[in-house]
């Protein structure tokens, strides 16, 4: 196992998941000469030239919604790929993110009168990528809503307690990260048990909405127009009543996430400790290598238990096909991350649908790994 060289890998990974799309049929060539101008303000990480782009689409004929949509959220999604691909750094990365803020924050002059409903925009507990949020809550705005936007890792108890002081009508959820499955289930089953119907979004709730239909969420949208007209098309159904994770997700039963999520850090622990005695060039790692290598071995527990939770191996190996391109794209050989991957399931034995999802994984990892051997495991 070798340590990806970046100190904040999940911020970037959450911004690489949100894929690159097909040009907006809402957009056109001035929005894509707008983008490409916003780019070039980005990465000089100009905020003020950021905010007068923003001024001149608008002059030039193009809706706040295209502009926040397919000139900003193109830019943005832009940053993820080049933050994958090892051409921007972390902090280009934040810095980029501030600069787009920026510009949305310049559309606040451009909004009507709330005729609608009141929504809740939020991002699940430990959510920190907010900005697919954040256009969200924008759009809303624009098309009449009154909108309560909270911002990153929304405490459940917290969101529950602002719905009943807001008086919210439906609540808007957003997820980038699989890992925050569990969490979002269970604000989902909150905010429901209030009466209140919710909406989810975000890669984490997977391409198709699958992962949204499974924790029992009433409506989905794959993105922030579809949020938005999902919204206008009229009232989301009432909620059913309130329901527990076992009864949603029989296959909790068997307790393999529960175990595996309680055990965590002792797996994360023992793995590293058996990779020092299998692969003795870690012992010279930097105390920062060594970290990094821990927190990699962190996040492969995370997915795992998130892959159980939901019972989609996609979650698990899409995960690791993702952390495959980015180690190759950093000089990195994929094939590190194999060792790591044995060892858990030597200590996964009984357990059978973790370690079904671990040969999966090993599967997936092939179109990126070079033929070499890789050690067996220790006995």
């Amino acid at each position: 196992m070798t340590a990806v060289p970046a100190p904040d890998r999940e911020h970037g990974r959450g911004r690489l998941l949100v894929r690159v799309r097909p040009a907006s049929p809402h957009g056109d060539g001035r929005a894509r000469e707008h983008a490409d101008k916003l780019w070039t303000a980005v990465r000089a990480a100009d905020v003020y030239s950021a905010a007068d782009l923003v001024t001149n689409a608008l002059r030039a004929g193009l809706d706040a919604e295209t502009v926040l949509l397919d000139v900003i959220g193109a830019v943005q999604r832009k940053v993820g790929v080049e933050w994958a691909a090892n051409r921007m750094s972390v902090a280009d990365e934040h810095a980029a993110t501030a600069v787009n803020d920026r510009a949305i924050a310049t559309l606040s002059a451009h909004r009507p009168t709330p005729a609608r409903g009141r929504v809740t925009v939020a991002c699940v507990d430990k959510e920190w990528h907010a900005l697919p949020a954040r256009l969200l809550a924008e759009v809303l705005r624009l098309r009449g809503w009154q909108v309560d936007y909270l911002g990153a890792q929304v405490p459940t108890v917290h969101l529950v307690g602002q719905i009943h002081r807001a008086g919210s009508t439906v609540v808007c959820l957003s997820g980038s990260l699989s890992t925050r499955l569990p969490v979002a289930h269970a604000a989902i089953t909150a905010v429901q048990a209030t009466g209140v119907p919710v909406m989810v979004g975000g890669r984490a709730f997977g391409v198709d909405g699958r992962h949204a239909r499974l924790l029992g969420a009433d409506a989905w949208a794959s993105d922030a127009r579809g949020a938005a007209d999902r919204l206008a098309a009229g009232p989301l159904p009432v909620p059913r009543p309130p329901h527990q994770a076992v009864d949603d997700l029989p296959h909790l039963a068997d307790r393999e996430y529960t175990m595996v999520t309680r055990w965590a850090r002792g797996l994360v622990r023992r793995t590293f400790q058996d990779l020092e005695q299998r692969l003795p060039t870690l012992r010279d790692y930097t105390d920062e290598q060594r970290g990094r290598t821990a927190e990699d071995l962190g996040q492969i527990v995370e997915f795992l238990a998130a892959a159980l939770y939901v019972d989609d191996a996609d979650v698990f190996t899409d995960f690791l096909a993702w952390t495959a391109e980015v180690l190759t794209a950093r000089g990195v050989p994929a094939h590190a991350v194999l060792p790591g991957l044995d060892l858990l399931d030597g200590q996964l034995r009984g357990f059978p649908r973790a370690r079904g999802l671990i040969a999966d994984g090993r599967e997936a990892l092939g179109p990126f790994v070079r033929t070499r051997p890789v050690p067996a495991p220790a006995p």
